[in-house]
């Protein structure tokens, strides 16, 4: 791992892409994401770690190099991943967003069917978040919880990040980045999370992906959709203020959101 005080920013090469938390520079011949200013250390190392566990279960993800501070922000090293993102392709060829949504639920299916012993509980991580959110009374935050204690905890591996532009590559050789949410817990609920993350800008796309996984996994839609008022209430605690409306009305509208 990089010393704390090691500043190589010299050698960053261009930005490849920026999100909300981090960007992906160019760093010789592989490329680091570097968290922004503010974003605790441990983030880098969780990621980091599970980025490891997955590659150790043969999953296709980037092989992580290195940890290191560049200008006081905490990176992680990996292998650059070639190609475009599914959501890329997807938008620039429609005729095959059957193909790559299918490809993608398969992908889906090979995380969920490994056993996630070293990670978190993804339903303790959606109490918490349901927890933090203001807008939301006691009594809803009561009733959310109370849903959220009935539904099965699960232990297989969970992305918590699954969506179109966090597959790149062709739908042959796909990669998974963007570990930092993985967890413990539920497929349907890793699903039903895909689900709230890809419907505010592709909603058709975000129903179409779901009947996929459930087809493929031979399971129903309800196990799926009944975890949408809860999913959809932790997401408020994100900072989305853009994404507020929509989460309040899949909140409200419950399993129904996932069928109109």
């Amino acid at each position: 791992m990089g010393r704390a005080g090691n500043d190589t920013s010299s050698a960053l090469g261009r930005c490849l892409g920026s999100g909300k938390d981090a960007e992906v520079f160019e760093l010789g011949k592989a490329v680091i994401k570097l968290y922004k200013a503010g974003v605790p250390k441990h983030t880098a190392f969780r990621e980091a770690a599970a980025l490891t566990q997955a590659y150790a279960m043969g999953l296709p993800v980037p092989w992580v190099d290195d940890v290191r501070q560049i200008g006081g922000r905490w990176g992680v090293v990996m292998d650059r991943v070639d190609g475009r993102s599914f959501a890329e392709i997807m938008g620039a060829h429609p005729a095959e967003e059957a193909v790559h949504l299918r490809e993608m639920a398969s992908l889906h299916r090979r995380i969920h069917a490994c056993k996630a012993v070293h990670f978190g509980s993804l339903k303790a991580k959606l109490e918490a978040n349901i927890l933090r959110v203001t807008a939301l009374s006691e009594g809803r935050q009561r009733k959310l919880l109370e849903a959220l204690a009935g539904l099965p905890d699960g232990d297989r591996l969970c992305h918590g990040d699954f969506h179109p532009w966090n597959v790149l590559g062709p739908h042959s050789r796909p990669s998974v980045i963007d570990w930092t949410s993985a967890s413990r817990g539920s497929p349907a609920a890793d699903v039903c999370r895909s689900y709230v993350l890809i419907k505010p800008s592709a909603p058709d796309q975000a129903a179409s992906y779901v009947e996929a996984y459930a087809q493929l996994a031979g399971g129903s839609l309800e196990d799926i959709f009944m975890w949408l008022p809860v999913v959809a209430a932790a997401r408020l605690a994100e900072g989305v203020p853009d994404e507020v409306a929509g989460l309040m009305a899949m909140l409200e509208s419950g399993s129904q959101a996932g069928t109109t």
